[in-house]
């Protein structure tokens, strides 16, 4: 395996399996993180446990948490959680079982560290608008926030930053609602 200026997911094929690690390529840049901690994963598993239950009656699409993507431009993403529609999960899933579209709702919790939350706000962010994620929901455990994108044109554009006393909902997703004090219930704040 050579270095190359551009990293391709030809290029993560010849990394061996490692996992403790995620690897991730945004723009042709990789990116290396550790598996999350605890309360990442618990932030993520709540948010994940209402798309699911508001999922059971709207039957529209599945929410997954983890899943590989690989869209049309060879970035290469594992969100931590999204939701996609009946329609799009047969359009984008391949034959090597990954995602070659990415879902309407995309939601990332955020890792410690400046590097992190720079991948998750601007880097993914960018992806994420351009290949046609309708929104994007950044969970903050340290502000007890989640901050919502919605699609604007081609852009996702910072659409509300919803508190730990208020309740999410989403045009997206109609008559889905998730108090954020059940999501940030018992989870310290770093």
């Amino acid at each position: 395996m050579t270095v190359a200026s551009r990293w391709t997911s030809a290029d993560l094929e010849q990394f061996p399996d490692d996992p403790t690690l995620r690897y991730e390529i945004i723009d042709g840049k990789l990116y290396v993180s550790k598996v999350p901690n605890w309360y990442h994963q618990v932030i993520a598993d709540r948010i994940g446990d209402a798309l699911r239950r508001w999922n059971e009656t709207s039957a529209a699409g599945e929410a997954v948490s983890g899943p590989g993507i690989i869209p049309p431009d060879d970035d290469n993403l594992i969100p931590d959680l999204v939701w996609i529609s009946h329609e799009r999960l047969a359009a984008g899933l391949g034959s090597d079982g990954k995602l070659h579209l990415l879902p309407e709702l995309i939601v990332e919790v955020l890792s410690p560290g400046l590097a992190n939350e720079r991948r998750d706000r601007t880097d993914k962010l960018a992806v994420y608008g351009r290949q046609g994620v309708r929104e994007y929901w950044i969970a903050d455990r340290k502000q007890r926030t989640i901050e919502v994108y919605r699609t604007t044109g081609d852009i996702l554009a910072h659409a509300a930053t919803i508190g730990e006393r208020e309740t999410l909902d989403s045009p997206l997703l109609p008559g889905f609602a998730l108090a954020l004090e059940r999501v940030f219930r018992t989870v310290p704040q770093e």
